[in-house]
């Protein structure tokens, strides 16, 4: 018997964000820190750090907190500012890194005056631009930053204050963002304590069979082309998902998978997956769809050993692990 024509997918395989890795779902650890973000605009809280290690997707969770202030503020524009690492600081240096930021055409042209001034043109011109009075930095690895950077952005915040635009600081980086804000405390350099680390919270990898649901969730649910019907998990599998297949369903055994891969390979600790290796992982598997659909398909426990297998989780804690001793020792 001949196996039915395929389901008319709405756009060509090679364009889907999950063959360009270009696409964001939703984990418990972003949700916690949409909270946290949304709390801080409603209640205009200036500043709030959120650290974490640096494998477990705070860059991700940074893109995909931007896109949802986009659908449900859309008038804020936020911006996302990576810290430099630089031996030696320069004022103009860190001007140009927030210009390069914004968008601005010249961010190394000028003064260190000049370019203070360009930065706050800028931002003011997009808030305007927009009809808002507030605009958002997420500062990505910001345990980068010295003492000066952060009384440099502190003059950005008041001079903007003045112009009567508000804005709000995200300060995501590693642990060490922790113990800066605990010398700054010690040190009586509370202003920028008050200004940018009012809150904080810790970000976390996927650390329960729950998180895992929650990731494979939004596979089942996003999609793509946005209101077009055709979640990930439909877009590789129609014909499972028309049967009934769903990956949330499978997240006993993601995490099965993965638990037993981080006890054969004897890791340290308790088990937190990044969010690259479980993308991965996840990844993997819908891919087997454009081959293996069918109404029958179903995803076993050896398919997700597989793939947990080969995403690199094992490999990469290994190192983190030989890294760690070589720093103890």
């Amino acid at each position: 018997m001949s196996r039915p024509t395929p389901f008319d997918r709405p756009i060509a395989r090679d364009c889907h964000p999950l063959s360009r890795r270009t696409y964001r779902v939703a984990t418990a650890a972003i949700e916690n820190c949409w909270m946290l973000v949304s709390k801080c605009l409603q209640y205009r809280i200036p500043g709030a750090l959120i650290y974490g290690e640096s494998r477990l997707g705070k860059t991700y969770a940074i893109e995909y907190l931007r896109m949802l202030i986009q659908r449900e503020l859309p008038a804020v524009p936020t911006f996302h500012v990576q810290a430099e690492h630089k031996v030696s600081r320069s004022e103009g240096a860190f001007f140009s890194c927030l210009l390069r930021a914004v968008r601005h055409p010249e961010p190394d042209a000028g003064r260190n005056s000049g370019k203070r001034k360009a930065l706050h043109d800028r931002l003011l011109a997009v808030a305007e631009a927009q009809s808002s009075s507030t605009v958002v930095f997420f500062c990505d690895e910001a345990q980068r930053y010295s003492l000066h950077e952060y009384e440099w952005l502190r003059d950005v915040h008041d001079e903007l204050a003045q112009s009567g635009v508000r804005l709000t600081t995200f300060l995501f980086g590693q642990e060490q963002l922790c113990d800066k804000r605990a010398r700054f405390q010690a040190s009586g350099d509370t202003q920028i304590v008050k200004r940018f680390m009012v809150e904080t919270l810790r970000f976390r990898g996927v650390c329960s069979m729950e998180d895992a649901a929650t990731c494979l969730k939004s596979y089942d649910e996003h999609e793509y082309p946005p209101g077009s019907g055709w979640s990930f998990t439909r877009y590789y599998f129609p014909y499972a998902f028309d049967a009934g297949l769903r990956l949330e369903m499978c997240a006993p055994l993601l995490w099965a998978a993965f638990a037993v891969a981080h006890q054969n390979a004897t890791l340290a600790g308790a088990v937190e997956i990044p969010m690259e290796y479980f993308s991965r992982a996840v990844e993997a598997v819908l891919l087997d769809g454009l081959t293996r659909d069918a109404v029958d398909f179903k995803l076993g426990e050896q398919r997700w050993s597989e793939v947990v297998k080969h995403c690199g989780y094992v490999v990469s804690e290994q190192a983190v692990e030989r890294n760690a001793r070589g720093l103890g020792s």
